[in-house]
């Protein structure tokens, strides 16, 4: 079957400024099914949120899913499933139905499938039940369930044992999500797919990429299991990989500090397994907000299978930086010709006028959004007997946020420029001796709601 399943996951959906996170990487992978016979059950949701669209694309989808297994079997000429393998419906609302049994003919999986409409609760249990009904182990074939649903569970018992029943019978379930107007139990579906979860699970919030599912998994499952696997994995120069955890299988390592690399002699050959890999990976800026954690990600092996991962995002919550002060522009210089040696005369440069350039980073807490505020810094220069020179003013107007809530804002590099000529710290032509100086900030907003009230006296 090829690879049959491939995702990449993040342990959180947000991290502050500096923060780490761990990256699983997951595969699975099957035998081929030419030479492995399989039954496949698509079990599929037609309750009453399937209306419109997602039912279209449920029928688009499950019908390139036959057809794709059809062509890999041999069977595309005489509009039959080959090499042993056989298809059955399932569909669910209120209860479960089979809408076929373990049958071999294109044209009548796809007239059952063209036949089904939306209307109903959602009973899981019912449709694992009559699916385990149809895979009987007496046929011989690997069994596959494909459960397909857009909604909680919300008629009949609870599915979780039933499904749990049917993988120690050796029956291997991917589950296909559609976050829909019922909303979709992703912790629920899985519980019922095969482990790892993340191999056999897919959560689309779009119904018009169930076609793409659906074909990408029948596609995966008629290739044969996957051999000489190369995974490359490049993050985003925001981010930094910390620590490589041992994988479930195969080895991985660090290229460089962006990169990883899993390697895996072979996987799925004999049977259908899974394979994880995870990583550590911290955010080392600048970017903030919603960052897409990819740069890039590789996959190769020696059967040419195809294989996307997810492109998963991240929100990073930092400090807004502002920058009221541009660093100086360097002078420029220019050589012309062909030479082997350059004389450039930059002048007499001299240290007579000694000097420090003080540079200050202030942080100001919880700023509203849309509010300007008016900062002001000072900066004094303290002698031994602790008496204060002045040194300094600066102000500033710092630029409205438009952040949904309060947030802090860090002003950097505010500067002063200190000649030495004006040290009250002892010794004035010294370079290197200390200086004490004290920094005072005062910031209000400029804008705001204020307006006085007329006064009417009686």
């Amino acid at each position: 079957m090829g690879i049959t399943n491939s995702n990449k996951e993040l342990s959180a959906a947000s991290i502050n400024c500096d923060g780490s996170f761990q990256v699983k990487l997951s595969l699975t992978a099957a035998p081929d099914i030419v030479t492995h016979p399989t039954d496949i059950v698509l079990i599929l949701d037609r309750s009453g949120s399937m209306a419109g669209s997602a039912l279209a694309n449920l029928k688009n989808g499950a019908k390139a899913f036959i057809d794709i297994i059809s062509d890999a079997t041999g069977g595309a000429q005489d509009g039959q499933i080959g090499s042993g393998s056989r298809i059955g419906i399932v569909s669910f609302a209120d209860t479960a139905v089979k809408d076929t049994q373990m049958i071999t003919s294109v044209s009548d999986l796809k007239a059952a499938v063209d036949a089904l409409s939306a209307n109903g609760s959602t009973n899981h249990a019912d449709a694992f039940t009559k699916a385990a009904e149809l895979l009987t182990p007496l046929s011989g074939n690997a069994r596959v369930m494909v459960m397909f649903t857009d909604g909680k569970t919300t008629a009949g018992t609870n599915p979780a044992p039933i499904a749990a029943a049917a993988r120690a019978d050796g029956i291997v379930i991917y589950a296909i999500g559609l976050s829909g107007s019922d909303g979709v139990d992703v912790s629920a579906l899985e519980d019922w797919a095969s482990k790892p979860s993340s191999a056999y699970v897919a959560i689309t919030p779009d119904d018009a990429e169930l076609e793409d599912i659906f074909a990408e998994l029948a596609r995966n499952i008629s290739r044969p299991g996957a051999t000489d696997i190369v995974v490359t994995d490049k993050v985003s120069p925001c981010f930094r990989i910390t620590a490589v955890s041992m994988p479930s299988k195969g080895t991985a390592s660090l290229l460089d500090n962006t990169s990883v690399q899993w390697k895996i002699d072979e996987l799925g050959v004999s049977q259908s397994e899974g394979a994880v890999l995870e990583f550590t990976v911290r955010h080392v800026g600048p970017c903030s907000g919603t960052v897409e954690v990819n740069e890039s990600i590789d996959y190769s092996d020696a059967e040419g299978n195809v294989v996307t991962f997810p492109s998963p995002e991240l929100d990073v919550d930092c400090d807004i930086i502002v920058r009221p002060e541009a660093c100086p522009e360097p002078v420029e210089l220019s050589v012309d010709g062909c030479e082997d040696t350059v004389n450039f005369d930059a002048g007499d440069l001299g240290m007579d006028s000694l000097g420090r350039i003080v540079q200050l980073d202030v942080r100001l807490r919880s700023v509203c959004p849309y509010k300007r505020v008016a900062l002001a810094v000072l900066l004094s220069e303290v002698d031994d007997e602790g008496n204060e020179y002045k040194r300094g003013m600066k102000t500033m107007t710092i630029p409205a946020h438009t952040r949904e809530t309060c947030r802090d804002v860090t002003v950097r590099c505010i500067n002063f420029v200190l000649p030495e000529d004006l040290n009250v710290s002892g010794a004035p032509n010294a370079i290197c001796n200390t200086r004490n100086f004290k920094a005072r900030f005062i910031a209000h907003y400029v804008d705001n709601d204020f307006n006085c009230c007329d006064l009417m006296l009686q």
